[in-house]
């Protein structure tokens, strides 16, 4: 087992922590960097994003030859952790959800290269935003997208009209390319199809952003609903019957990116506690010498290295062209309570100081509760775990 680095991947990893220290992060600071839903102004980002593309580490999910990096999941793996370690980073580097998921799923579903041209590469191009809308008030689809799905994509000629309600949309307010998942039947696995629409076309509209804990992702999570929305029958993603596989496509490796980000955020916090604690005394030493907060940095930083090979096995079997179904849940329930564990460690060894918003460590906390039930909640993911160790016996334990 060869757990080193390939040099370029290192060396890239390196000048994505260089920026981050020097440009991004030094930004949190100051609360007039912020817009009203506690993520970074937009006219700043473009100034930040300008200077990425400069240095080189524009886009690193994206083919080279449509302006990316072209890295492998490993190398996504390395490029979006160091990326995170600010709450900023990844929308600097075009490689934030919900964007991330949805270029990677175009590029490997859109049909032609004028497709492409048209709905992706914008995306890339940081000129427009994209959401992915497939989320349903209750009844509707949440984890079961298969079986309860309620919007409704009815085939009327040349097009489908779109009627139903989706919510918990991330990214909708301010997006303009949308990929929708509608059911265009009643069978149970064949049942779905994906299209994509414009945010200009009528027939559907914003009806709230939802009030969450947050802070959310830039354009939040809305409620939308459709009334009458026209789609084109070229602008349906795959064949009619596959929205389930392509939201398999495509959920399968968002879930891995949202952990290599985590970890990201998990250092972070752990780098934030461990400052604070060196200078910090309180009856005649260092925080950081007593043995019961060295426990807790050290529980933090074995829990973050566990969750670092686990990302790393998925990625490694995703690029091996493996789906990495029980890998991804394995790395997805760990760096979720990862991320919780370590926000919490640092509020608490920070004391009132990590409590306020002097520190990033409270927009931390209120972030990492979502990992916990955004693309799955973990009980979903435990029963996919169970599923598997049911069906494969001892080969759930095989090597590789």
């Amino acid at each position: 087992m060869d757990f080193s680095l390939d040099p370029a991947i290192d060396a890239l990893r390196l000048k994505v922590r260089a920026f981050v220290d020097g440009h991004v992060i030094p930004l949190e600071a100051d609360p007039g960097n912020y817009d009203a839903y506690g993520n970074i102004r937009l006219d700043l980002l473009a100034g930040l994003r300008q200077q990425v593309k400069a240095l080189g580490l524009w886009a690193p999910q994206v083919p080279v030859a449509r302006g990316g990096l072209g890295l492998s999941m490993v190398g996504r793996a390395t490029f979006y952790e160091e990326a995170n370690r600010s709450i900023f980073g990844p929308l600097c580097f075009n490689c934030a959800a919900p964007d991330d998921g949805n270029m990677t799923v175009l590029e490997k579903t859109l049909r032609t290269e004028a497709q492409k041209d048209h709905w992706l590469q914008p995306i890339i191009d940081g000129a427009v935003r994209s959401s992915f809308a497939m989320t349903e008030p209750s009844p509707g689809a949440g984890s079961d997208p298969g079986g309860m799905m309620l919007t409704r994509a009815e085939r009327q000629g040349g097009h489908y009209v779109i009627h139903g309600r989706k919510w918990f949309i991330s990214g909708a307010d301010g997006a303009s390319h949308f990929i929708l998942v509608a059911r265009t039947s009643d069978d149970p696995r064949n049942g779905l199809s994906a299209f994509l629409f414009h945010k200009d076309q009528p027939g559907w509209r914003i009806v709230r952003r939802v009030p969450t804990m947050g802070p959310d992702e830039l354009g939040g999570t809305c409620e939308l609903e459709f009334d009458g929305l026209e789609i084109p029958e070229e602008n349906r993603l795959m064949e009619e019957g596959d929205g389930l596989r392509l939201t398999q496509i495509r959920l399968g490796p968002a879930r891995l990116t949202h952990c290599m980000r985590w970890l990201g955020l998990s250092r972070r916090c752990l780098e934030i506690a461990e400052a604070y604690t060196a200078g910090r005394k309180a009856f005649g030493a260092t925080l950081a010498e007593r043995e019961s907060v060295q426990i807790m940095l050290g529980e933090v930083a074995a829990e973050i290295a566990k969750g670092r090979l686990l990302t790393m096995h998925a990625a490694w079997k995703l690029d091996r062209g493996e789906k990495a179904q029980a890998e991804i849940s394995l790395a997805k329930i760990h760096v979720a309570d990862t991320l919780n564990r370590a926000a919490d460690v640092g509020v608490q060894l920070l004391g009132a100081r990590g409590y306020s918003r002097d520190t990033v460590l409270e927009w931390i906390y209120r972030y990492a509760r979502c990992a916990r039930l955004v693309d799955g909640a973990s009980e979903v993911h435990k029963m996919v775990l169970a599923r598997s160790l049911a069906k494969q016996g001892n080969d759930f334990w095989n090597w590789g």
